[in-house]
């Protein structure tokens, strides 16, 4: 008899559970315990908006993408983690 061990993959993508503006940085806290940040201005919308703006944004889809009500902008976590921007540094 053989035996024919079969491995599977699972990808996970990535969720936040937190998220806050500081100094025009946006930080998640992800599932998985890390914290990452990115510059608001690596996005059109976010780059144009002020500061009492950008503080307000929401988790929305059960921590799949953020979301600025008054600026009309979505951004999806798994984007972001891989670090997919809008404009350059």
């Amino acid at each position: 008899m053989n035996i024919t061990e079969i491995e599977k993959s699972i990808d996970v993508e990535p969720t936040a559970i937190n998220v806050w503006v500081k100094d025009r940085l946006i930080y998640l806290e992800l599932t998985d315990f890390r914290i990452i940040a990115f510059p608001a201005d690596r996005f059109k919308i976010l780059k144009e908006a002020t500061n009492e703006q950008l503080v307000k944004v929401e988790l929305r889809l059960n921590g799949y993408a953020l979301r600025w009500e008054e600026l009309d902008e979505d951004i999806t976590v798994k984007g972001i983690v891989e670090g997919r921007f809008q404009l350059p540094m």
